[in-house]
């Protein structure tokens, strides 16, 4: 064989060569073009874990705390039993304004020395006067403003200590803004021969009553 021959039929590249490489143009082309794109995997689905929901908490009591609780409680407890307490007394036991009686027994005429007797004063507001003719019973309100008036015997006269009004021993007024005698009460002689007053019946001098019956008890002894 001659040497130009050679030269124009020169070895071409291996068949496993070219196959490969076609192969790869063809993939290349298949990217490329729209109806051959490659379809991706489906991406693996997310497991959703349950979220734990917030059940009782168990409490926390402490040994201080329970004993405050407790404390706490009874005294609420206390408050509401005085209340209850108080209420169902106030109902057993209502408010009552206790009075002295407005009749009693002022003992026995003889009982008396002449002059003012202030035995009665202070529980039931009387002043027992006896003189020559017998006993009558005097108020102790003064009739300016209703103060009670104080009976001084070295003066012979009772002087209230509020505005200075001053009576004699018969109840008549003579000095100061009261503008009538002191009141009397009835008085009267009982079965018993004790002397028996009634406040609920009263005699004023300015109205001529002090010579009504009742007024005066006629008694010498």
């Amino acid at each position: 064989m001659s040497q130009e021959g050679t030269q124009g039929t020169s070895p071409g590249p291996p068949e496993d060569a070219v196959v490969t490489a076609g192969v790869v143009a063809a993939g290349k082309r298949g990217a490329a073009s729209p109806g051959g794109a490659a379809k991706k995997a489906p991406a693996p689905a997310k497991i959703v874990q349950p979220v734990a929901t917030a059940g009782p908490q168990p409490l926390n009591i402490t040994r201080r705390t329970f004993f405050s609780s407790l404390g706490i409680a009874w005294v609420a407890f206390t408050g509401a039993m005085s209340a209850a307490l108080t209420a169902m007394t106030r109902f057993m036991f209502p408010n009552v304004l206790f009075e002295p009686p407005m009749s009693f027994k002022a003992g026995f005429p003889s009982d008396y020395a002449m002059g003012v007797d202030e035995r009665y004063k202070e529980k039931y507001g009387v002043w027992m006067v006896r003189n020559e003719e017998g006993i009558y019973a005097l108020s102790t309100i003064c009739t300016h403003l209703g103060c009670t008036p104080n009976w001084l015997p070295a003066e012979n006269k009772f002087k209230c200590p509020c505005h200075g009004s001053g009576y004699y021993p018969s109840g008549i007024n003579f000095e100061g803004p009261a503008p009538r005698p002191l009141e009397r009460y009835k008085i009267t002689l009982g079965d018993d021969g004790q002397i028996v007053v009634d406040k609920n019946t009263h005699f004023q001098q300015e109205k001529g009553q002090w010579g009504d019956p009742g007024a005066f008890l006629h008694y010498v002894g």
